[in-house]
């Protein structure tokens, strides 16, 4: 498995990395994947994976870069606090290796939450920072409420079928070495990844590397040396197949003839304003703001 940086730390990780996202297997797959290479995994407070991935990891934990997230709903700057040791109980660990902001929270100063952020830092329970699901505003913003340590990822959705983050966060991740974590690589279901496809490139190129589509996919979202993806397997097989995605590159003509021939879908920026919006007025009426209540861990 090649390792990349992450973020501008000088720790490198595998440039593929094992997502949790509604993961229904149990720690085998997820080893499984550990001993090709992948150890880098991803989970969240709000994925109820944590233990799964706790399990998983148990007698290893040396070898494996843990990265989780803190919900919005504890955005405040005790319940950052809390939920990190929670999420610490719970995957059986004295350190995550990445905690990230899950959502943007527009009910909480990003001040308060960075902050709590930074303690965590500073108390050893964190090693770096990241967010997810931030816009290159937001994520500036958060930055810049920071005295101490930088943000070191965003984790957003990118690939073959979903090119939004071309559209200048793409851009902003290079200049400023923050790493680009894309979750969904191949999309929620395969089938549609196909649909994009009409000339059938993906296939051309499979062909023509002796490489499977899933890995051409997947090596495709690899060319910008700031990336990171992060699959989501639950058979052994299929995350065999996934990792084999590391360790290779397309020709300069492939990547181009991918890019242009799948149908990919680039959000207007008008929309991404308006879905911002919608989620900060449900966010202002205190409803679906994700994540288990601390009391639960």
């Amino acid at each position: 498995m090649e390792l990349r940086e992450i973020g501008r730390t000088g720790v490198k990780v595998p440039e593929l990395a094992l997502g949790t996202w509604q993961y229904r297997a149990g720690a085998e797959p997820l080893r499984a994947g550990i001993e090709l290479g992948a150890t880098f995994i991803d989970t969240a407070e709000s994925y109820g994976t944590e233990s799964i991935v706790g399990d998983a990891i148990h007698g290893m934990r040396e070898r494996v870069f843990v990265a989780s997230k803190v919900s919005p709903r504890h955005f405040r700057y005790a319940d950052v606090i809390k939920a990190a040791e929670c999420s610490l109980r719970q995957l059986k660990i004295d350190c995550l290796d990445l905690y990230q902001l899950h959502w943007p929270n527009y009910t909480v100063d990003i001040a308060e939450t960075m902050a709590a952020m930074e303690k965590l830092v500073e108390m050893g329970k964190i090693r770096f920072i990241g967010v997810s699901n931030f816009s290159t505003g937001e994520l500036r913003r958060a930055q810049s409420k920071m005295s101490k340590y930088r943000i070191v990822s965003n984790q957003v959705r990118y690939g073959l079928l979903d090119r939004s983050p071309e559209q200048g966060l793409l851009q902003y991740c290079k200049a400023n070495q923050v790493s680009l974590l894309a979750f969904s690589p191949l999309g929620t279901d395969f089938a549609k990844l196909e649909d994009a496809d009409p000339s059938g490139v993906i296939g051309q190129v499979a062909k023509a590397t002796g490489k499977s589509r899933a890995q051409v996919a997947l090596n495709w979202c690899l060319a910008p040396e700031c990336v990171i993806a992060i699959f989501k397997s639950e058979k052994i097989e299929h995350v065999q197949e996934n990792c084999g995605a590391s360790g290779w590159v397309l020709t300069a003509e492939q990547h181009r003839s991918l890019s242009e021939r799948v149908v990919g879908y680039r959000r207007h920026p008008l929309e991404q304003v308006v879905r911002r919006f919608g989620r900060r007025l449900v966010q202002h009426t205190g409803r679906n703001l994700g994540g288990p209540t601390l009391v639960d861990c």
